[in-house]
């Protein structure tokens, strides 16, 4: 395998505000690609509209910066046509969830081979601070100026009702993580998305702030890892347990629990019901710590590689393989 570093994939000055978080994911997606291994000539980068839709003009790769919510539709394009090739969507939650929204279920739904990443915010950034899909109810922005009436899409449950087989959730700031969870996007066969907590700094600065800072994700996050118990907590004092058909959070050794009754994570469990309650944690200040990590990862046929299989299968039916072949299917004669 070619031995590539983050400079291989790098190109141009980005031009995004100082702190945004597309920065930060930037750095991130460089190192993953570099160890990832796959040459830069092997991979496209498709995006959208909005900020962080630029980031296609950063990477020494293929790649286009398309119309407003059609990533994932150009992206799958991309990858039926060549299929050799790597290809990454990049979307924001405006561009991926609103206009977008339609394409992101119907690519998690078909299982296309595709690395979506999502970009959430909270907000339209590009065009100045309007509320986006997933922006909180009440929140306040120049296009809801006494608080929006709409509760907010949840990336999640999109792609769990779309029967999406690969979610994972990162935090910009976290570039370690961000580059593990990238790696592992890459390595599942079909349709994965990686939901990226980041800040806007101009207009919806602190949005993930319990989470942005080392500081915060010891207190308000937990790492979940296939196979591993889910312990969490500064001193990983913590666990989760199973109550009824929902989660609840307990102290082994302190409250009458022990280790035996924290839940082990299993992210390729086919049934989602508990993988989704992981990834739903964290809303609506529940009590319960947001779930970083790889959520679900689970094996499924892949669209792009049956359409192909499908397109060889009927091939091989044909009575004839070229033109010429084709015309002496019908009756044919000679004029002398």
């Amino acid at each position: 395998m070619s031995q590539y570093t983050a400079q291989d994939f790098k190109k141009g000055q980005p031009r995004w505000c100082p702190g945004c978080g597309d920065h930060f994911f930037l750095a991130s997606l460089h190192k993953a690609m570099a160890e990832i291994g796959v040459a830069p000539w092997q991979t496209c980068v498709i995006s959208g509209i909005g900020c962080s839709s630029r980031l296609p003009h950063y990477m020494a790769t293929y790649g286009m910066n398309t119309i407003h919510g059609r990533a994932a539709a150009i992206a799958t394009g991309v990858k039926l046509a060549n299929p050799e090739l790597s290809v990454w969507q990049v979307s924001g939650d405006g561009d991926g969830l609103a206009i977008g929204g339609n394409h992101f279920i119907h690519a998690n739904r078909r299982n296309i081979n595709l690395n979506m990443i999502l970009l959430n915010n909270r907000i339209y950034g590009l065009t100045k601070g309007q509320y986006s899909p997933t922006s909180p109810r009440g929140f306040v922005s120049k296009s809801s100026p006494y608080g929006t009436v709409e509760d907010p899409f949840r990336p999640a449950e999109l792609c769990f009702g779309a029967r999406g087989k690969f979610f994972a959730r990162t935090v910009a700031t976290d570039s370690p993580h961000t580059v593990e969870v990238l790696k592992a996007a890459h390595a599942h066969q079909g349709a994965s998305v990686v939901e990226v907590l980041q800040n806007c700094v101009i207009f919806n600065d602190g949005t993930h702030s319990q989470v942005y800072d080392k500081a915060g994700r010891a207190k308000n996050a937990i790492y979940v890892r296939h196979g591993e118990k889910l312990l969490f907590g500064e001193n990983m004092e913590y666990g989760l347990a199973q109550e009824g058909f929902g989660l609840k959070i307990i102290q082994p050794g302190v409250d009458g629990t022990t280790l035996d009754d924290v839940l082990v994570h299993d992210a390729h469990c086919e049934d989602d019901t508990l993988q989704l309650k992981l990834a739903l944690m964290g809303n609506n200040n529940d009590g319960f710590p947001v779930a970083l990590g790889i959520i679900r990862d689970v094996e499924a046929p892949t669209y792009d590689q049956a359409v192909h299989h499908q397109i060889d299968e009927v091939n091989a039916k044909k009575p004839y393989h070229n033109f010429a072949q084709l015309l002496e299917t019908n009756d044919i004669w000679e004029v002398k």
